[in-house]
């Protein structure tokens, strides 16, 4: 019983240990200019940091900057690699299961138009 509640303090002083590095890695990242997500989704531009105040100006759209709180800065967001994934053949046959397209065959009767 008592190794049982050892190893969950253990785990329990590792994970905030953990968190704390998450936490100084993050607010090491944090600087103007970087681009950061909020807490509520709100991606924006650092302009400037008041440590004082522990406010941040962010810029969300040019000319639009919000005022938050130090702490509301989720993530730094990283540019995304973009890796061109080929395209598939138009002329090649459909995989098992794919849905194909057709277009009307061109000798298909056409229905007649009434003069109205």
């Amino acid at each position: 019983m008592l190794a049982v509640l050892a190893v969950l303090i253990f785990f329990m002083f590792r994970n905030s240990r953990k968190r704390q590095a998450e936490a100084r890695d993050l607010q090491s990242k944090v600087q103007p200019g970087a681009k950061v997500m909020t807490n509520f989704g709100v991606f924006g531009t650092i302009l400037s940091m008041d440590e004082e105040e522990n406010q941040v100006l962010v810029e969300t759209t040019p000319g639009t900057v919000l005022t938050v709180h130090r702490q509301t800065v989720a993530r730094v967001v990283e540019p995304a690699d973009t890796e061109d994934e080929p395209v598939a053949d138009l002329e090649s046959e459909p995989e098992f299961g794919e849905r194909v397209e057709q277009t009307p065959a061109d000798d298909a009767p056409e229905a007649k138009k009434s003069d109205d």
